[in-house]
């Protein structure tokens, strides 16, 4: 066994069997092939209910821009997301935008940015290489920074009158479509194993009084043995 297996081996001793059976189920479900960003995103329960539908869709990865305006959870509309989605900031800098977007194409992903001025659907977005999907504020959409630097635009089919889906729907309906999309793929869309077991050992110390110095003390304990 590795240190991570020894070391949620020892955390499975200590969280009930039904906590350790959703783990296991919930972990084996979740993707960094698709990973969401949200640019200066104005309104805190759009920013929270977007980070509840990550969870749901087990996005495990969320990236938060905020070059104007700070990224804040409500935890009435997130409720407990914040624990196990790994949550991205930019504010430092001269161009938190940019940082953000040139570390997520140096990680190999395809910017891909919601507009509802172009004609590609999101249907028709191929998802071979990794996506990051950016969204931007509810009432400009996203920059002209992100515009430019975008490998692509998609838009979500509307038969309606009004231009545009409010932030946080248009995150369920984009990510509830792509989700599909990786299922029903033949690509390897799922984290592999260890990022599963290191994800698992990060959840269990989230619900475990002072975790991160349980989790040091196993570690220590461990390494003694060997």
């Amino acid at each position: 066994m590795t240190i991570d297996e020894k070391v949620l081996a020892s955390f499975y001793d200590i969280i009930s069997e039904s906590k350790q059976e959703m783990y296991d189920r919930i972990a084996a479900d979740r993707t960094k092939h698709l990973t969401v960003v949200l640019e200066n995103i104005r309104k805190e329960h759009n920013a929270s209910a977007v980070l509840r539908t990550c969870d749901c869709f087990g996005i495990q990865e969320l990236h938060a821009i905020e070059k104007e305006h700070k990224y804040e959870i409500q935890r009435d509309i997130a409720l407990g997301a914040g624990k196990w989605v790994d949550l991205y900031s930019y504010s430092e800098g001269e161009n938190p935008t940019l940082d953000c977007l040139n570390k997520l194409k140096t990680k190999g992903y395809k910017l891909v940015a919601t507009s509802p001025h172009t004609a590609q659907s999101i249907n028709d977005l191929d998802i071979t290489q990794p996506i990051a999907l950016i969204f931007g504020t509810e009432k400009n959409g996203v920059s002209n920074q992100v515009l430019e630097m975008a490998d692509e635009l998609i838009r979500i089919p509307m038969y309606g009158f009004t231009e545009s889906f409010n932030i946080s729907v248009s995150a369920a309906i984009a990510l509830n479509v792509l989700r599909q999309k990786m299922e029903q793929s033949t690509i390897d869309w799922k984290i592999s194993q260890e990022e599963q077991i290191r994800l698992k050992i990060d959840w269990c110390t989230k619900i475990i009084r002072d975790g991160k110095s349980v989790e040091n003390e196993i570690r220590r304990r461990h390494f003694e043995k060997e």
